[in-house]
């Protein structure tokens, strides 16, 4: 990882300490002598710095001689490391590690460097290590190391987690069973906001899908697949074996991806202004033609067209920072974001085939009375299709429910979890 330890011929640290901060976590300077003549900092010191960010990971947690206390030393067998930004002289880096991968003698590592000030995302690496001993013969990896690696981080507020190639932004909150919210398209986990708030006594994961929010915004990389396969990397990572999944709109279409590979790991199911149908033809030109705009005008465009759509008549006069609250979500959400969820909702299989196997859980659908995008009806049919599925219309709602509704929503909730137990 780890070719040799690497210190600063500064005096004082070099390594920003906060006790707050999961040990997975670095924040590194970045000084002058790394850069090159532009004021740069070039990629053999970005190397370094990864490499350096692993020391200190070990530091805070096992030791820095968790391998040679095993007899057993990591060699990297692959790097590979994309650039994305530029750092500079006084930038303060900000470095997540995570286990990928977990084998008998090797193990892969995921790196990511962000600027702390602005959080821009400056490069990603990933590292193969293999573990040999003195005589270059394959070895172990240390228990010691492979149980530090994989110990859940601590519970509380916002996160950013490393999973699936991506860093995603999730927060956790509060102790006993879990739930997990899975946000719509565009927004991000803040719809959940009054639910997280309310529903004490359960362990709540809101995060920001991949493009959305704070969350990594790839150039490539969607679908629902890979939605849902973040998902259960996420809950790998935490610790959680099972989970009720809440999903909202294009929520509902990664749950039911997800049902399809990790079934096993979900309890109970509420499905909320969702449909389980794949798109038909003019819905396929239409995500196609919203791309388009994206790319032209940003999530500003999406936002004025999305808008209107998503909230019952009148809502928007008598309740107008609710309806800017939705504006500026939209409109932050990045332009890959935007465009790879557009392109997953188009792909995406039909989910009809999933319903009748959910009559073994608990399933509630909810659905906005006034919701223009996925109508009553809609819902009705989805609930029809699942054995003894619960459906809640809530007066009043339109697409958002949870948003505008927020009181109802939760009330729902709680109701339907104490039947899940």
């Amino acid at each position: 990882m780890l070719s040799r330890p690497v210190l600063s011929v500064f005096p004082g640290p070099y390594v920003y300490l906060d006790p707050m901060t999961p040990s997975s976590v670095i924040d590194l300077p970045v000084y002058p002598d790394e850069c090159d003549a532009f004021g740069h900092l070039n990629q053999a010191s970005f190397l370094t710095l990864f490499e350096r960010a692993r020391w200190e990971m070990l530091i805070r947690g096992p030791g820095m001689d968790v391998f040679t206390r095993a007899g057993a030393w990591p060699a990297v067998r692959k790097a590979i490391i994309d650039y994305h930004a530029a750092a500079f002289p006084g930038d303060v880096l900000r470095f997540h590690q995570a286990l990928t991968h977990h084998g008998r003698t090797s193990f892969t590592m995921r790196q990511t460097a962000r600027r702390l000030k602005d959080d821009a995302l400056l490069a990603t690496a990933e590292f193969v290590f293999v573990c040999i001993d003195r005589d270059g013969r394959p070895m172990p990896v240390p228990a010691e190391f492979g149980a530090f690696m994989r110990a859940p981080p601590e519970r509380g507020d916002m996160q950013r987690l490393t999973v699936n190639g991506v860093s995603l932004a999730v927060e956790v909150r509060g102790e006993g069973p879990a739930v997990l919210f899975v946000h719509g398209y565009p927004f991000d986990h803040t719809i959940w906001r009054d639910q997280i708030d309310a529903l004490d006594g359960y362990r709540r994961i809101a995060l920001d899908l991949r493009g959305m929010g704070r969350s990594d915004a790839p150039d490539l990389g969607y679908s629902m697949g890979i939605y849902a396969a973040d998902i259960a990397a996420l809950l790998d990572v935490l610790g959680i074996e099972d989970v009720v999944l809440c999903g909202l709109s294009m929520g509902g279409y990664v749950i039911f991806e997800f049902l399809r590979g990790w079934r096993h790991r979900v309890r109970g199911v509420v499905l909320m202004d969702t449909r389980a149908e794949a798109d038909g033809a003019e819905a396929r030109r239409a995500r196609d033609a919203a791309a388009a705009t994206a790319r032209e005008g940003g999530g500003a465009a999406i936002a004025e067209s999305m808008l209107p759509k998503l909230l019952a008549p009148g809502t928007a006069e008598r309740a107008p920072e609710l309806a800017e609250r939705l504006r500026r979500m939209m409109a932050a959400t990045p332009v890959a974001g935007i465009v790879g969820a557009l392109a997953a909702m188009r792909d995406r299989r039909d989910s009809s085939d999933v319903l009748p196997a959910l009559g073994e859980m608990p399933v509630l659908v909810m659905v906005g009375e006034q919701d223009v995008l996925t109508p009553p009806d809609s819902a009705r049919r989805l609930a029809a299709g699942i054995p003894h599925a619960r459906l809640v219309v809530v007066p009043g709602a339109g697409h958002v429910t949870p948003v505008e509704r927020p009181a109802e929503t939760s009330a729902a909730l709680l109701e339907f979890l104490r039947v899940v137990g």
